[in-house]
Parts: C-alpha cells; sequence; structure tokens
C-alpha cells in the first residue's frame, strides 16, 4: 500500500498569537466534525520505544528517516482505539493507523504480541516484528487539547496543541484520573500545519500575518513528555 507522504510544520506561538490566528482560521475553514462545542477534544497517546530509546536518540540525533509507534484515544473513551506509526521521511510524514480492541491494547501495553505475526494488517505485523526483535515496549503517556480546523483542498489540516501533559512513568491508558505533569513552565500552544503539497496562498498568508514571527521548530511532543525522566540524552 502506497504511503501518504504529507507535509508537516510546527511552531510555539504566543496566547495572543493563537487568539489572532484561532478567530482568522474560523472565518475561512471547517471546525472538526469530532470536537465539542469549543472545536477541542482531548488526545492520550502511549508512545512505545525499543529496549534502547532508539525513537528517542533518532529524533535528538535528527536522524532524517525515523518511526515512532503509539496507541491513541480521545477523550479519555475507548470507543475509538487506534495503533498508529508515524513516520518521518526527510521533510516529509507519513501516518499509519488502524482501529484495535481495548483487549488487545491492553495485550500490548503488557507487553504481549502474540498472535498479531498472523494478522491482516501490515501496522500490526510490524508491531509485531518491532516488539519480538527490537524489544518494543510502552515508555510514556503524552497529554493535551487539541483545537483542529480543516479543509478538503489538499487535505488542509491546521491544530493548535494546548495544555501538554506527561504521564511520567505510568502506562495506565485508559485512566481518565491518571496524574499528568505539565511540560511547560507556561501553557505554551504548539501550532501544527499539515498538507499534502501545496498550502493555498490565501491559508499561507493568514499563518504570516497572525504567526509570522514565529520560528519554525522541530518540535516533538514525545520527546518533550520524556525530559522528566532524569536521563542523561
Amino acid at each position: 500500500m502506497a504511503l501518504n507522504i504529507r507535509h508537516e510544520q510546527k511552531y510555539y506561538i504566543s496566547r495572543t498569537q493563537y487568539q489572532v490566528l484561532s478567530r482568522m482560521l474560523k472565518s475561512v475553514l471547517h471546525p472538526d466534525p469530532n470536537a465539542d462545542e469549543n472545536n477541542e477534544y482531548h488526545i492520550r497517546s502511549l508512545y512505545f520505544d525499543t529496549v534502547f530509546d532508539s525513537a528517542l536518540h533518532d529524533k535528538i540525533s535528527g536522524v532524517s528517516d525515523r518511526d515512532k509507534y503509539r496507541i491513541r484515544i480521545y477523550n479519555h473513551s475507548d470507543r475509538m482505539i487506534r495503533m498508529e506509526c508515524k513516520s518521518k521521511f526527510n521533510v516529509y510524514i507519513s501516518k499509519r493507523s488502524v482501529q484495535i480492541s481495548r483487549d488487545l491494547s491492553e495485550q500490548l501495553i503488557a507487553g504481549d504480541p502474540t498472535g498479531l505475526e498472523n494478522t491482516s494488517s501490515g501496522l500490526l505485523r510490524d508491531v509485531f516484528r518491532e516488539m519480538r526483535l527490537r524489544l518494543l515496549k510502552p515508555v510514556v503517556i503524552v497529554d493535551y487539547v487539541r483545537e483542529a480546523y480543516l479543509h478538503p483542498a489538499e487535505d488542509i489540516r491546521i491544530t493548535f496543541d494546548k495544555q501538554l501533559r506527561t504521564g511520567l512513568f505510568s502506562n495506565d491508558l485508559f485512566n481518565p484520573a491518571l496524574p499528568t505533569i505539565p511540560v511547560f513552565p507556561r501553557d505554551e500552544i504548539i501550532l501544527e500545519v499539515k498538507f499534502n503539497r501545496i498550502l493555498p496562498q490565501y491559508i499561507s498568508d493568514i499563518l504570516s500575518t497572525a504567526a509570522g514571527w514565529s520560528t519554525r521548530s522541530a518540535i516533538s511532543k514525545y520527546t518533550l513528555c520524556r525530559t522528566y525522566e532524569g536521563k542523561d540524552y
């Protein structure tokens, strides 16, 4: 199956930039149909890494081609559970995703990939291989609130990720009362801009007007949420 390769741009923005940009995007883009009345929803991801922290070290070292595996849920619910692999190819990104059951997710969290070798999903076969050969295991929970705006042209998706928190040293993915720790000393906001080939000029102009003084950054929520572990990376 051919991968859907996309552009992804990330920025740290201020609260003022967010307020201006959010108002402007509401007038030209569509709200996410899965969001609440404030166009927000909660995302919790449990990231996996190898016994050698390969994904973490690859990110810190700037390796151009790399993968990150995660199980993701929304609004603290197990109604939609996805196993995902986000891949980076130089300046492009791709994401593979498959819906899985609560039972399978808990099995994988416990470190047991039994049965995945015969799955029809290429992604789950990759998970089986990584767990067997590279000892892939859950390492950190990443929590945040997302506000998203969409447009069908070039499959544009512009998001504001807020209240980033880490579920330090816990794999308790489905616990809505899980204690989490704020990652930032202030409530910084992460702006992400995703599109297929070309960002329409009028959207580019809006971003430049409202957030043009922000510097594009190689932001990784996964890496940020592992900074509290006390390891020397």
